[in-house]
């Protein structure tokens, strides 16, 4: 780092840190008068720190840093500066050499350039960081989950398999340390693979509860391994009881106050036209000039070499950027504009929209520029930026970037987050469209922002009106876009030899679809009998059908697989269990013990759904149009949306239409379903349904997922919601439905859903295959029929059971969550996607997966006599437990391997 640089960063910091101190107002306080949380340690703590409020099902709170460069626009030395002095002082635990030999891994989103800037500081060692961005032809080397994320996923992908392959420390870096949850979930992956002697855990805040303090240490002596912790300030958070639903409450209290502007398709406290004296401006593009060979970040790696190279680059890429801000009107677009100077900047080349037609004023030398970045891309826009601002003797420059993460906006200066941009993902993410959101950008008085994406972002979503080029021109006079071109790791194709549906830098390219006129034709839905023993009217699915393909793997082989970040849990189909006569007898009790119980959920559902879909609809709306569309989440949901129907059509005479969907955790929903049920029905008559919620994690999926669709509503109804996930439900109770039994045969012969880019294409619905050689086994339409045989005898206590859901307050309460999370604490498994609450994921784990143990809730009966029965076979122990919100919980195997052993130190057993 040259010395002229360091001493700029140090001034940065020190007078940003007096800024601070002027701050008459702490940007948390507005939190914490209304929730009661308080940062608990030195006066620097909120010099670093401020509270927001997630909308966010698994905490009400976030830390929002000043410092980062995520949330809230710094100066980017002051941003820099904190990554590389935590560098420097990791160099100085490590020694010299021992740095020479380290690997600084960082955490996606929010850390990846923070990591970066620490890798700096180390000066030697290379840099990687986790991504949410799968990309074709390049293998996981691992992968892990943030639990308390709002998406939890983390895939990494280095170009170099060798390096997390070597012996020298391991420097996790992230922006804060709370419960440590997720720097464990790493180690304990990467650890599993290839053993360190150390590991160094850096953080911008160490916000560990008293908890929490030893955790790291027992951990480290549990694996035999030294593990550091170097973080800038130190400090806990203070959480009163309730505070989650409190929170919710808030949030929701807010968004409904009706102040969404013209220009956003959500609310936010942002003004619908830009700040007085100002009109809205175009857009104009700038080539960087980007090195050839030198990755846009650290997705798949970034070496000492490629950071000399591209320090060397970027005196002449700000000069370029410098350029495409001075004093320059912006030309029409589609006509080149002269640079008096020969500069670089272009107009960006889309047509110019009705929003952005106003003239602009000249800026004769803007005094107050952002940078921004995007999601991931943190790093090079940051680096940009603080050449900018090292190089400009007249500019105040700023820098932030775009983020996926959704965070109520209050305008008080109490408040961490004043304002909110809004608009659609622009880079076909895997997990689908959604919202994303730039902070603290609107009403920050910026003369000008440079807006940095990576290539695969430069789509026409990007662009379009509503877009991000878009929000940002409604409130800023000049807009400048910077392409920073998508690295492709040493062996994969050039963009049009990628596979089908990727784009440059294997994102998907949903937002670079066929335009008006040329959208393919999608499949009609498939039916029974050529499809499903389902007869044809009761169900359409929407798949495609994969009966011919080989799909199925042992047991133990996809259990590896997933948890050793291998595989995705879609991409394969466990080999089908077939059961035990004594299995089968015992289905057969317990459908016909049971078959009233779920007969009075069916009715107590549907006639809620039917209530209060009528609501969905203006005034005056005929009766017959009023009709819900049933959607099922294949497969647990098909069974169940076949029996709303049936009591729809037999209880009040209506006919409604099902389909069945496939839904994928860490994948999202299938897009090209919605697509066609849009064009065929009323997104606002759709009704998603599913079988029961365990912790709530399809729920939070689906969510997520319909966030670029409009018209759906993104609710499930289910039979059974012991999690408080849904607020459309027939029971609370945790009982045993006996369609969770087994597998195809009582689902009509249809496996779950496969998704496998080889399989299904940009164009193609999620694929599933059809069992007919399992034709004598199976009991789809008798669970079916002996169900609907009990639904007069329950039709009297359906009418008072919807006539008190109707009149409760249903909101969800998440008490399961918490359960999950001390479960997985309790048991040392660090990963809530390894525990399985209730009693119809319980019998998944001991169908589907490698079961570690199974909690049992003290004294239940007869519901859980299958699951017994199971585990015994699968020899499996069944531990009494007391205060569980739900009748059972399955435990999947922790760092399971081939020849791992069960609790009982047996040999874990297969079907």
């Amino acid at each position: 780092m040259r010395e002229h640089m360091r001493e700029h960063m140090n001034e940065a910091m020190n007078e940003a840190m007096g800024e601070e101190d002027e701050e008459a107002v702490w940007s948390g306080s507005w939190v914490s008068q209304r929730l009661g949380v308080e940062l608990v340690g030195g006066d620097g703590l909120k010099k670093l720190l401020g509270l927001a409020l997630r909308r966010n099902p698994k905490r009400a709170h976030l830390l929002v840093s000043h410092v980062l460069g995520k949330h809230v626009p710094q100066k980017p030395s002051v941003v820099y500066g904190h990554g590389y002095r935590l560098g420097l002082r990791v160099r100085d635990i490590l020694g010299r050499e021992e740095a020479a030999r380290a690997v600084v891994l960082g955490y996606a989103e929010t850390a990846t350039g923070l990591g970066h800037s620490v890798a700096d500081g180390l000066a030697l060692a290379p840099y990687l960081h986790s991504t949410r961005r799968p990309v074709d032809g390049v293998g996981p080397a691992g992968g892990f989950e943030e639990s308390h994320s709002h998406a939890t996923s983390h895939l990494l992908l280095p170009e170099d398999p060798g390096l997390l392959a070597g012996e020298g420390p391991l420097v996790l870096v992230d922006d804060e340390f709370s419960t440590g949850n997720t720097v464990l979930n790493t180690i304990r992956d990467l650890h599993a693979r290839r053993p360190r002697g150390r590991y160094v855990v850096v953080a911008l805040v160490d916000m560990r509860s008293a908890e929490d303090l030893g955790r790291l240490d027992v951990f480290a002596r549990e694996i035999g391994t030294r593990i550091d912790l170097v973080a800038h300030a130190r400090g806990t958070i203070s959480l009163p009881e309730g505070v989650l639903a409190r929170g919710r409450a808030l949030v929701a209290a807010h968004e409904g106050e009706g102040t969404a502007p013209a220009t956003a398709p959500v609310a936010a406290p942002v003004p619908a036209r830009p700040a007085p004296g100002r009109t809205r401006s175009r857009v104009v593009r700038v080539d960087l000039g980007w090195p050839a060979g030198v990755p846009d970040g650290g997705r798949h790696g970034f070496t000492p070499a490629h950071r000399a190279e591209l320090e060397a680059a970027l005196p002449a890429m700000a000069r370029r950027v410098a350029e495409a801000l001075e004093g320059n009107r912006p030309a029409e677009f589609g006509r080149p504009r002269p640079h008096p100077a020969g500069g670089p900047a272009e107009p960006c080349g889309a047509p110019p929209t009705p929003a952005l037609a106003a003239a602009v004023p000249e800026t004769n030398g803007s005094t107050k520029v952002l940078v921004l970045g995007f999601e991931e891309l943190m790093y090079a826009p940051l680096r940009l930026a603080l050449e900018l601002e090292r190089s400009s003797g007249t500019r105040e420059v700023r820098y932030s970037t775009t983020t996926r993460s959704p965070v109520l906006a209050v305008d008080d200066p109490g408040y961490a987050i004043r304002t909110r941009l809004v608009f659609p993902a622009h880079d076909g993410p895997a997990d689908g469209p959604g919202e994303r959101y730039a902070y603290n950008v609107a009403g920050g008085g910026f003369d000008a922002v440079v807006a940095v994406v990576d290539s695969a972002a430069d789509t026409a979503a990007l662009h379009a009106p509503g877009g991000l080029l878009a929000q940002l021109a409604a409130h800023i006079p000049h807009v400048v876009l910077a392409v920073v071109p998508g690295y492709l790791p040493a062996g994969r194709a050039p963009a049009d030899g990628l596979p089908a549906g990727r784009g440059p830098a294997g994102a998907p390219t949903a937002a670079r679809a066929p335009g008006p006129g040329k959208e393919p034709m999608l499949s009609e839905p498939l039916r029974g009998p050529e499809f499903s023993s389902y007869a044809p009217d009761e169900v359409g699915w929407l798949l495609q059908d994969l009966s011919d393909v080989e799909l199925e793997a042992p047991t133990e082989e996809r259990e590896e697989a997933i948890q050793s970040g291998g595989a995705h849990y879609a991409e394969s189909l466990p080999v089908e269990y077939q059961p035990s006569d004594a299995y089968q007898a015992l289905f057969h009790t317990a459908l016909e013990t049971s078959a009233a119980r779920i007969a009075r959920a069916v009715g107590a559902v549907t006639g809620t759904v039917l209530a209060e879909h009528r609501q969905r609809h203006r005034s005056g709306t005929p009766l017959r149009e009023r009709r819900p569309v049933l959607v099922s989440l294949a497969r647990a949901g098909t069974p169940v949306g076949v029996l709303m129907r049936r009591w729809a059509r037999h209880r009040h005479g209506l006919d409604l239409p099902h389909y069945t969907v496939s839904i994928v955790r860490g994948r999202g929903i299938d897009a090209n379903a919605l697509r066609w049920i849009a064009a065929h029905h009323d997104p606002a008559d759709v009704v998603f349904v599913d079988g029961w919620t365990g912790k709530g994690a399809i729920t939070r999926e689906l969510t997520a997922a319909l966030g670029g669709f409009d018209g759906f509503v993104p609710e499930i109804a289910v039979l059974a919601d012991p999690g408080g996930c849904v607020r459309t439900y027939g029971t609370r109770e945790d009982f045993l439905i006996p369609s969770a039994c087994l597998n195809s045969t009582v689902s009509g012969l249809v496996s779950r859903t496969v998704l496998r880019t080889d399989l299904v294409g940009p164009h193609d619905f999620h694929g599933a295959k059809y069992y007919r050689e399992l034709a004598a086994a199976d009991v789809s339409g008798r669970f079916l029929d002996t169900v609907e045989a009990c639904f007069d005898d329950v039709a009297g206590a359906v009418d008072d059971d919807v006539n008190h859901l109707l009149a409760e307050d249903r909101a969800p309460t998440w008490a399961g969550w918490a359960a999950v999370e001390r479960i997985s604490e309790d048991y040392g498994i660090h990963d809530v996607n390894l525990v399985k609450p209730g009693v119809g994921e319980t019998t998944r784990v001991l169908l589907r997966r490698v079961p570690w143990r199974i909690l049992a809730r003290r004294g239940a009966g007869a519901d859980l006599d299958h699951v017994r029965l199971l585990a015994e076979q699968r020899g499996v122990p069944v531990e009494e437990a007391d205060g569980l919100p739900y009748s059972c919980v399955g435990l999947i195997h922790p760092r399971f391997t081939r020849g791992a052993t069960g609790a009982d130190g047996k040999a874990v057993a297969t079907l």
